[in-house]
């Protein structure tokens, strides 16, 4: 069996780096879907096609005991890989930045343990394998195409580098912070660089607009308040000696609940309409919500953290770690639509796995794919693999 484990490991591996080779965006994950499910059919895993490039695999259909899902995402980012590992990415301006192809390994690693192991389970085990969550809403439309159909509680994680490796952080309430994106268009009046009198400088109004926007949650909001506005763009200018007649800013929000989004917004259109009226230009102001805050049920995450604490003992606990982090997830849809946790697994081992997710620089640590594989396994009632 232990021969076994190692080769269920070694293939998933393999699969993850192959995976990182090919990657593609949101929605385009043709190869990728295809790739998971050749794994799957030579399985010998039932799967069905779910919201275009998604697709939802069955173990253990005949399960008397609810149903539980395991999810993975598997797109990647318009990112040009720095990396220079053997494995980089050969689609240029595209690479997997946040590790989705790590998950996605995993999750087959746990297809092929399971479905090698299923006469020991009880219930019926829903593999998810997702499209677009990278701000593609893949989760809201594999939930529209019933990927949760008849599934009582689900869980999912993503791999950490700010966390020492081994270690897990999966709280009662709120994981990781929902988010939003705005766009500032400031409209001037352009003219000769010489003779500024007669111009209405938009760049200048945006340069303040953007110092202004500070000021939110360091004066406009409780400092006990998490959230984050950070303008992200700004566009403006085609040639040196003309002042421009429009300027562009861009951003993005992070927010705990949807009061705090809808008080953050008011306060952008507000601080940027007023600043720029000072500055004699208008603007317009496009506000976007992205995804609402992962927040986990208690009695899954419990369970989550009890079995990885039997793992790796009460170390492997992140009690350090401050949640939510300000990053964003769309599991938020599972979690809005029936129980379960979603965990942030380290992976800083001190060997190069701490570039930040997005980074291009960054690089998933394969030693996770046997971690996660061992708690999928337990989460699914079935004994510790080797």
């Amino acid at each position: 069996m232990s021969n076994d484990w190692q080769d269920t490991i070694k293939f998933a591996q393999n699969f993850r780096r192959e995976l990182h080779r090919n990657p593609e965006l949101s929605w385009q994950e043709l190869q990728t879907a295809n790739t998971v499910r050749e794994a799957l059919t030579e399985l010998d895993i039932r799967w069905r096609t779910c919201a275009a490039t998604g697709t939802v695999a069955y173990i253990n259909e005949s399960g008397t005991a609810p149903a539980i899902a395991l999810r993975a995402d598997i797109d990647a980012l318009p990112i040009v890989e720095e990396t220079n590992k053997k494995w980089s990415s050969n689609n240029p301006g595209c690479m997997h930045a946040c590790g989705h192809d790590g998950h996605t390994a995993t999750l087959i690693a746990t297809a092929r343990w399971l479905k090698q192991h299923e006469d020991e389970l009880e219930r019926q085990i829903v593999l998810i394998f997702q499209p677009a969550e990278e701000g593609g809403h893949g989760a809201r439309e594999m939930i529209k195409d019933g990927a949760l159909k008849g599934v009582s509680e689900i869980y999912g994680w993503h791999n950490w580098p700010a966390m020492p490796y081994g270690t897990m952080a999966c709280p009662d309430d709120i994981v990781m912070c929902g988010n939003g994106t705005f766009t500032i268009r400031l409209i001037g009046k352009g003219g000769h660089a010489s003779q500024p009198e007669a111009c209405a400088d938009p760049l200048l109004a945006a340069s303040a607009v953007t110092i202004a926007l500070q000021q939110i949650c360091s004066r406009r909001i409780a400092p006990q308040q998490t959230a984050v506005v950070s303008v992200t763009k700004f566009q403006s200018g085609d040639a040196l000696t003309v002042t421009p007649q429009y300027a562009e800013l861009g951003g993005s929000i992070r927010v705990p609940d949807e009061a705090t989004r809808t008080l953050i917004n008011n306060l952008i259109t507000e601080i940027a309409t007023q600043t720029a009226g000072a500055y004699g230009v208008k603007c317009e102001i496009e506000h976007t919500p992205r995804y609402s805050a992962t927040i986990n049920h208690e009695k899954q995450a419990t369970t989550a953290r009890l079995i990885w604490s039997q793992l790796h003992g009460d170390a492997g606990l992140a009690h350090g770690q401050a949640t939510p982090i300000m990053a964003s997830e769309d599991f938020s849809y599972y979690l809005n639509a029936i129980p379960g946790a979603f965990a942030l697994m380290g992976s800083d081992d001190g060997k190069g796995h701490n570039m930040p997710c997005h980074s291009p620089y960054y690089d998933f640590n394969d030693r996770l794919i046997a971690d996660v594989c061992r708690w999928f396994c337990r989460l699914s009632g079935m004994r510790t693999p080797p």
